[in-house]
């Protein structure tokens, strides 16, 4: 029931507003808490990677309650381009939380 509350409660604030989700979004880097990894969301639709650069963002969408963000994966001799959904769980002024599927991923905002 919470969940559903909570979903309802994003929904809720994502018709009734325009939400401001440009910015910069971090969050700690695991097992290494003094630093961090996130990305920017441009208000022109680009994005950019924040401290991880074999995961490059190009572009992100926000459709309803559906943050869309696509880019490249670089790694050993080859680039895979890609496209991520996930659905906005909170946005605050200084919070950002994600899900997709069971992971939840929260961000702050620089």
């Amino acid at each position: 029931m919470k969940k559903l509350l909570s979903v309802l409660f994003a929904l809720f604030l994502i018709a009734c507003a325009n939400p401001d989700i440009s910015g910069t979004w971090v969050q700690p880097i695991p097992n290494m808490p003094t630093m961090t990894q996130g990305f920017i969301l441009n208000p022109d639709g680009t994005a950019e990677s924040v401290n991880m650069a074999t995961l490059q963002y190009d572009t992100w969408t926000l459709n309803g309650n559906e943050l869309t963000m696509t880019g490249r994966s670089i790694g050993n001799g080859q680039t895979i381009e890609f496209s991520e959904t996930y659905i906005l769980e909170k946005l605050s002024p200084d919070t950002l939380v994600l899900r997709n599927g069971d992971m939840e991923l929260t961000y702050t905002r620089q």
